[in-house]
């Protein structure tokens, strides 16, 4: 078996024991498959090999027929005549790696057996396999493959709670030692460099210098090496940087869970599909029954995600009371309060702050603010509230349905409230306002009924939906399967909320727990929440429920219809035929035009922006980032060869010129000896060289052997000029295509790098050459037996 073979099938074996790692995150298939599609873009690697095919040819053709695999085995459907991959096929690839991307972000390991998933699973087990099989087939770099394998480490290392099971690592280990073991017999076949000295010792001692003994040694070296080094350089990563978004580091069970500040909802349904049900935190006080915690308040929707809107920094909490909850134009000091004392656990880890809304005085100060629009409490440096102790008062607002009736809602309190998405199907819009048909343009009426309407039985509760809170996703749960979770129903709610002309937001938190002894509420972490919260000119933002009874039996008491004839959970919506082409339901009127909204439809429209902001600004960013990235090489390059020509004149100068001659002749591909004499070397260069430069490229190797063997060289010998001249010559009468690879990926790099890799490898050998020589100190000769 000749040593690429080898090589590559030791790559394949690397490939997919370091796949494995995997198995706890996907489901199906997806590691057979993959096995497949690396062995055969592996096969057609050494087929081509065989054939002596150019060495930059093979990759192209591997990447090639690995597109053309994945194409056929799970985009075969967009394939023009069924077999070229063309733009159809890339733009359903980028749509289901989204929608991966969205499924590993949103779930807990094990994902489930969809299709996209299995795409993104074998996309990066075969994209690994073949940069593998590159770096060590190819390149012969195959100790440089290993940080490959740790690529498909950090999928299940972000995912999996909890941590990995120790026998998992056992297989990539393996494989790399595999993979080391095949380069080593690959060097010994070609006589390369020497593996191990020993031959001064006795012949007789049983010294282990097997490729496969070195390897062990060289990977438990490294290990140590890497082990003691990261730590000092990297003393503080953030939580959740690896393998530590949901699974804590905190004391107790060794599970937590985490709010962010970047997509509250998507951590909320994250915690509610775990398997670990660990407490939050307890507190004691407030009204009779418990109460709700909340979070935060999610106010913009842009058709994709609900979010925070852009805030100011926020107040400082100085132990005094918080502004008056906005919206509210009644007496405070007439509505009752409530004290309450929480103590958050340390498995909860959020910068924002389980407080009850409206709130009116919390005991942290120093590191919290508060926001006056939404009055949650959120961290000012980063800080989290696991593990704290804080008491609080709060307002216990209870409107009565009537106040809810009368109020008038003229307009909303911000920019983002009442804004409904471009792109929002008028399936869903005549929906919201076939369901509101009986609230006779009352606002409060219209928000009765689309709660009744959630929860009159039409709806199952379920946390399977993995869809989110996307228009799509909204549109199917409102108008298909009707299936979800208070994601679904709070934002579902909201929005149909804002179409009829209510301003909403998404309020995310707890339910009030579990009560226990001396009247203390547990909540654990399956008791976070999603509501609607409703704006109400005069009373503020007032809480909705809209998730079926199966998860939270009542609604608030001021939810009930004033009206004399209320519509009652179990009643239909209306069915009245429409017009076709009509866009509002015989049953309601439109909402009345209100001066704060920009046309006739009582809804305020957002702009869903141009092609800069809805992500051309990203392209164009990550465009100029990897133009940057290319020329860091020439970058490089040509600093070092301007600190070249820099130096002063002398011995050291003079290297530094000889230098610059030697990998400018390899950026342009020339064919520069390490072991000719300066004089040989010169010779040489009067061959690739014009006439007219011989000169120059003669005292240049004459003045580089003279400073390096002659006693009365000048020590002050000035070769700057010649050095200019030999390389602009050189430059001058290299090809276009020559010149334009030595500026962006210059050759002389790999030299470096293989040098030091050689380098790296000698030091390893003298470890190696060490330990042989104290085992043969330490342990006794062993006499032979004839």
């Amino acid at each position: 078996m000749t040593g690429h073979v080898r090589l590559s099938i030791a790559a394949w074996g690397a490939t997919v024991l370091g796949a494995l790692v995997l198995a706890p995150v996907f489901s199906g298939p997806f590691l057979f498959i993959s096995a497949f599609v690396c062995a055969l873009v592996t096969g057609a690697g050494v087929l081509l090999q065989n054939l002596r095919t150019p060495r930059i040819v093979v990759p192209i053709v591997q990447l090639v027929l690995l597109v053309e695999l994945l194409s056929l085995f799970f985009l075969h459907g967009t394939m023009k005549f069924g077999l070229l991959p063309l733009k159809a096929t890339a733009l359903e690839f980028n749509a289901q790696m989204v929608d991966a991307m969205d499924s590993i972000n949103r779930f807990s390991a094990p994902l489930p057996q969809d299709s996209h998933l299995t795409l993104f699973a074998v996309s990066v087990i075969s994209a690994t396999g073949l940069l593998i099989h590159i770096i060590a087939v190819q390149l012969r770099q195959a100790a440089w493959a290993g940080l490959l394998l740790l690529v498909m480490y950090t999928v299940p290392a972000a995912t999996v709670h909890g941590g990995l099971p120790w026998l998992l690592f056992i297989p990539p280990a393996i494989g790399y030692i595999m993979l080391l073991s095949a380069e080593g017999r690959s060097r010994l076949s070609r006589w390369g460099r020497r593996i191990s000295g020993v031959s001064h010792l006795d012949a007789a001692e049983p010294i282990e210098a097997s490729a496969l003994g070195q390897a062990g040694r060289r990977i438990g070296l490294s290990v140590v090496a890497i082990a003691a080094l990261v730590p000092a350089l990297l003393p503080a990563l953030p939580e959740g940087v690896i393998g530590n978004g949901l699974a804590g580091g905190a004391s107790g069970s060794g599970v937590g869970a985490s709010i962010s500040s970047t997509d509250p909802m998507l951590d909320m349904g994250k915690n509610l599909k775990r398997g670990d049900n660990v407490v939050a935190l307890t507190y004691k006080g407030g009204p009779a029954g418990g109460s709700y915690l909340r979070l935060t308040a999610l106010d913009q929707f842009d058709g994709n995600i609900w979010r925070i809107a852009p805030r100011s920094p926020g107040q400082k909490l100085d132990g005094g009371d918080l502004v008056a909850p906005p919206g509210y134009t009644g007496d405070l000091s007439k509505v009752p309060q409530t004290s309450m004392e929480i103590d958050v656990t340390r498995q909860f880890r959020s910068q924002f702050v389980p407080v009850p809304y409206p709130l009116r005085s919390i005991s942290l100060k120093r590191d919290w603010r508060y926001d006056t629009g939404a009055l949650d409490v959120v961290s000012s440096n980063g800080s989290i509230i696991g593990g704290k102790k804080y008491k609080l008062s709060a307002y216990d607002l209870k409107p009565t349905p009537e106040q809810l009736h009368d109020s008038i809602t003229t307009g909303a309190p911000d920019q983002y409230t009442m804004t409904v998405p471009r792109r929002t199907p008028q399936s869903i819009k005549d929906k919201a306002y076939e369901v509101t048909a009986g609230a006779k343009d009352n606002k409060f009426e219209a928000a009765v009924l689309i709660q009744n309407w959630f929860r009159s039985g039409a709806f199952t509760y379920s946390t399977q939906n993995s869809k989110g809170s996307g228009m799509a996703a909204l549109r199917d749960f409102l108008l298909v399967n009707r299936e979800g979770y208070c994601e679904q129903f709070a934002t579902g709610m909201a929005l149909m909320a804002r179409i009829v002309g209510i301003p909403s937001r998404v309020g995310i938190g707890f339910l009030p727990g579990t009560a226990g002894k001396d009247g203390e509420y547990t909540v654990k972490m399956h008791d976070m929440h999603a509501w609607p919260e409703l704006y109400f000119q005069g009373v503020g933002w007032v809480r909705f429920e809209p998730t079926p009874s199966a998860r939270v039996a009542t609604t608030p008491d001021w939810t009930v219809a004033a009206s004399e004839d209320p519509t009652t959970p179990t009643t239909a919506p209306s069915t009245a035929p429409t017009t076709p082409g009509e866009k509002e339901s015989p049953g309601i009127s439109r909402p009345n035009q209100d001066p704060n909204l920009p046309d006739d439809s009582g809804v305020a429209i957002v702009d869903t922006g141009n092609w800069f902001t809805n992500g051309g600004a990203k392209i164009i960013f990550g465009s100029l980032g990897v133009v940057l990235l290319l020329c860091v090489p020439w970058l490089i390059r040509s600093l070092t060869r301007r600190r070249r020509f820099l130096q002063p004149p002398g011995r050291a100068g003079a290297e530094g010129l000889w230098a610059e001659i030697r990998d400018t002749s390899r950026d342009l591909g020339l064919d520069w000896s390490d072991i000719s004499t300066p004089r040989q070397t010169g010779q040489w260069l009067t061959t690739v060289l014009p006439e007219e430069i011989h000169p120059a490229a003669r005292r240049l190797a004459r003045g580089i052997e003279a400073l390096r063997y002659a006693d009365s060289a000048n020590p002050e010998l000035d070769l700057r000029d010649d050095a200019a001249a030999v390389r602009d010559a050189l430059w001058s009468q290299a090809p276009a295509r020559k010149r334009w690879r030595a500026r962006m990926l210059p050759p002389s790099w790999r030299w470096y790098l293989s040098r030091g890799t050689t380098e790296a490898s000698d030091l390893l050998d003298d470890f190696d050459l060490l330990l042989a020589r104290l085992r043969s100190l330490i342990l006794p000769k062993r006499t032979r037996t004839n």
